[in-house]
């Protein structure tokens, strides 16, 4: 950090009376980060959140962490919502540089609302560690204007309706198998749609799994049930049902990567493999990108048909992503299922959660409400379209 931007001097600080050894803005922001280590999704978001700020800071407004005031996050908000001058900060369309290149930019471009509530919640949460580390004096992001809290979780709506879900099979269906090399490719990537969707794994769930969390256990009913362990959000374990189906693909994919067909106790083998190499976990881009090309070509098909009714799909399936799988996990179980068995196979706190799938319940209603409460206005012309 260039001196004087730094921190050590900053007006909002507490001299001498920090519980936290950092004595610069650096220093702290990483002592905040490090009680998310355990959680590295969440880490991934705080760091990225925090990063741009300090950037923000020293590149463009000349002021440290420890220096800023309200007034000064108000013109950070508005920065975010389009980040000026676009050379310096947002990277060229369909570039994916990594950090160490000179190409790579912390933005992809201005955030939307909801990013922009993400990033001040994210800073709300840092600014408000800081001071009860006593670090600094004041949040000066306390000040926002406080908005009514909305007590009913609105709707996941991030998700992949079955007719969605049936097309995107079609496409991992459909992949070819001329070469090991595809082969290879098409087994890993029914496997891992296999695990996202049956299981709803969480992506950082998928890359520290192994295949010795797959376990079986004789019921009182004398049945031999399998149940994959695996260590979730903030650092606990949950125990998730092991379908025959599950198992099935399981074994599938195993013996075409040459294994045997069921793991022992203890296999350390990643739940999901890279193509050549190691036997080490993919990593959370990789898996994005598999996920994402998939959702990208079951989109450019129902394109490329000309039909009308499935541009909208095509549009919405293009738009997902890893994470959409473990919603429309959730929402397809909470279709047919007790809420509470979906509860624990998701790994909910709480069943409020959890009731963000009931999408049936959105539609029983919209029946409903279509059937029973009409206008019915005399002239039944029907509409012309606009000249």
């Amino acid at each position: 950090m260039p001196a004087g931007l730094d921190g050590r001097e900053g007006h909002n600080r507490v001299p001498g009376a920090a519980q936290i050894a950092a004595t610069d803005d650096r220093s702290a922001v990483l002592a905040w980060l490090a009680n998310y280590a355990d959680s590295p999704a969440t880490l991934a978001s705080y760091r990225k959140e925090v990063e741009r700020l300090l950037l923000w800071c020293v590149l463009q407004h000349g002021k440290s962490l420890s220096d800023l005031a309200h007034e000064d996050l108000l013109v950070y908000q508005r920065f975010l919502s389009d980040p000026q001058p676009a050379e310096r900060w947002v990277m060229r369309r369909g570039q994916r540089p990594a950090r160490s290149s000179p190409d790579w930019r912390p933005f992809a471009g201005p955030l939307s609302a909801s990013s922009q509530r993400q990033a001040a919640s994210v800073l709300n949460s840092l600014f408000g560690w800081l001071v009860e580390a006593r670090y600094l004096r004041g949040n000066p992001l306390a000040l926002n204007r406080r908005r009514r809290t909305q007590r009913t979780p609105p709707r996941v709506t991030r998700y992949l309706p079955m007719a969605h879900w049936v097309e995107v099979k079609r496409t991992v269906e459909a992949l070819p198998t001329d070469t090991a090399r595809q082969r290879a490719h098409a087994a890993r990537t029914r496997w891992l749609l296999t695990l996202l969707y049956i299981g709803g794994l969480r992506v950082s769930e998928v890359c520290s799994g192994t295949m010795g969390g797959f376990f079986s256990r004789l019921s009182p009913d004398g049945r031999d049930r399998w149940w994959l362990e695996v260590l979730g959000k903030g650092q606990k374990l949950r125990l998730i049902p092991a379908t025959p189906e599950l198992m099935d693909e399981l074994t599938r994919y195993r013996l075409a990567c040459g294994l045997s067909p069921l793991p022992c106790a203890g296999d350390e083998t990643p739940l999901v493999l890279p193509l050549i190499g190691a036997a080490v976990p993919m990593q959370r881009t990789g898996i994005h990108e598999v996920v994402k090309s998939i959702m990208t070509a079951t989109a450019d098909r129902l394109r490329a048909t000309g039909d009308v009714h499935l541009l909208a799909a095509a549009e919405h399936i293009a738009q997902a992503s890893t994470h959409w799988l473990r919603h429309t996990a959730g929402t397809h179980q909470s279709n047919g299922m007790d809420l509470k068995v979906v509860r624990d196979n998701l790994g909910h706190g709480s069943i409020a959660t959890t009731n963000t799938y009931l999408h049936a319940e959105d539609d029983v209603r919209h029946d409903a409400t279509s059937t029973a409460h009409r206008v019915q206005w005399t002239a039944s012309d029907s509409p012309k379209p606009p000249k």
